[in-house]
């Protein structure tokens, strides 16, 4: 382990990121806000800090393994107190603990607020709440393999550790050709959403805010009443296809756009994951419709909100067009069971994972199959490839480390004070970056009120949940710090 690389690596990364903080110092100079000084100061700030990082140190040779686990977790983390600054110097919070977690929210694309008054924020904070989920979800460090060529070989440790799903899928030999070919698609798909947004007659600021943060399934948005706001069946189906797409792993994506569309329908993950999500349409659209909530509610209008709340919910967006704390009991768990899930490998939205809990019901099959059959060879198969036992040990042992922490957060939130319903709420939201929970933490709901200690809670969560627990947990082994 070397020091002198990490402090070079992380430095350079501070310095192309504060090209996206002179970005919001000249959208909030556009908006004629007093924030623009807040930007500022911190662009000088992170380019200083980068600056002084690089002339210090130099990086020899490629990064290890080990060192790679390492630049992703604290940059990470550097990151999220670096993006907290314009939060504290503009004024809009006066907690540096409620900044880290609207900062942190923001790039692990969690989408959880501290604001309840969304609306009343300078442009250039709205800018940089939306910017910093966009930047989060497709992976801070996977846009510096794609531009850092310095990196060589080290590359390839540092998308292993960042890039979320069990087996990161590589689009070329060269593994920072693969991050540009992803960022592409990124682009492209973010692009083609402002495009339709502003189709469907959102102004520029919105359309470029809510493209920014449905893509990086975030959630984030510039009103208070989140989706809900925009009362146009076309921008809702819009947002309900992206975060779908954004849901999929972006390996299929960009082989559709290079000619092969049937790759999607060849992945038994991308049809499992369609099928649960289908499956849960259906169990809340029924539950919905038969409410006393959905009295004096179109049919169209309920099935709208169904699909809108399972597919946000589903994918951890986050954003919300009907209060779901509203529905019978029934329907809130299944969204509860959704969020556990999340969308697929290799796409940017959270939670398990879809593939890993295909796995692990297809190792149940086999296990049953081995109960009867004692003496045959029984395979768990992913697709036609055979699994070998170390990956159904990986997953297995990623499931339970997933629900320990969740346990945890539940235990640690109970023992702050907070009743159950909100504390298993805002544990699944946060480790499963999605933003709103249950009960306190619900659709309708803030995180403003918690106290700070609730707030550390739910940060470490969020970063636990975004860099996939073994990621962060190596931060903490002796030997990734032995030389």
């Amino acid at each position: 382990m070397s020091f002198r690389h990490l402090i070079f690596t992380i430095s350079v990364v501070l310095i192309v990121f504060s090209a996206a903080l002179l970005a919001c110092t000249f959208v909030a100079w556009g908006y004629g806000g007093g924030d623009a000084r807040a930007f500022l100061v911190t662009t000088l700030i992170t380019t200083a800090l980068g600056l002084v990082g690089v002339s210090t140190t130099r990086l020899e040779g490629s990064l290890t393994i080990r060192e790679g686990y390492a630049v992703v977790s604290l940059t990470w983390i550097v990151l999220g107190v670096v993006g907290s600054l314009p939060y504290l110097l503009s004024g809009v919070v006066d907690s540096p603990v409620a900044a880290l977690f609207e900062s942190v929210s923001g790039f692990t694309t969690t989408g959880a607020t501290v604001f309840a008054d969304i609306e009343t924020l300078p442009h250039g904070i709205l800018f940089w709440r939306s910017l910093t989920q966009w930047l989060g979800g497709m992976g801070i460090i996977l846009l510096g393999v794609a531009i850092l060529p310095f990196l060589g070989a080290g590359g390839m440790h540092l998308f292993r550790a960042e890039v979320p799903g069990p087996t990161p899928e590589r689009l070329s030999p060269r593994i920072a050709k693969t991050a540009k070919l992803l960022w592409y698609v990124y682009v492209g798909l973010t692009g083609a959403l402002i495009i339709l947004f502003l189709a469907g007659g959102l102004g520029p600021f919105d359309a470029l805010n809510h493209a920014f943060t449905t893509m990086p399934t975030g959630g984030f948005s510039t009103r208070n009443q989140s989706a809900a706001d925009f009362d146009s069946a076309f921008v809702q189906y819009t947002i309900i296809g992206f975060m779908y797409l954004a849901g999929v792993n972006f390996v299929l994506h960009f082989q559709a756009l290079s000619g092969k569309v049937g790759g999607y329908w060849a992945s038994s993950e991308w049809r499992f994951y369609t099928g649960v999500l289908l499956v849960g349409l259906a169990l809340v659209f029924v539950l919905a419709l038969f409410s006393n909530a959905s009295s004096g509610l179109g049919l169209e209008r309920v099935f709208r909100n169904a699909l809108f709340q399972v597919v946000s919910i589903g994918t951890g967006t986050g954003f919300v067009t009907y209060d779901y704390g509203v529905w019978p009991l029934a329907a809130q768990l299944v969204l509860l069971m959704l969020m556990f899930m999340g969308g697929m490998a290799g796409s940017t939205a959270g939670g398990i994972k879809s593939m890993r809990m295909y796995v692990l019901f297809k190792a149940g099959i086999s296990e049953l199959r081995r109960s009867l059959h004692p003496r045959a060879v029984v395979v768990t198969r992913l697709g036609s490839r055979a699994l070998e036992e170390s990956e159904l040990l990986n997953i297995l042992g990623f499931v339970l480390l997933f629900f320990g922490f969740f346990s945890v957060g539940v235990l640690v939130l109970s023992a702050l004070g907070h009743d159950l319903t909100t504390a298993i709420g805002a544990s699944v939201a946060a480790i499963a970056n999605i933003g709103p929970g249950l009960g306190a933490v619900g659709a309708a709901e803030n995180y403003g009120w918690m106290d700070p200690a609730s707030h550390l809670i739910l940060i470490g969560l969020m970063i636990v949940g975004r860099l996939e627990i073994f990621t962060v947990l190596l931060l903490f082994h002796p030997d990734l710090w032995r030389r």
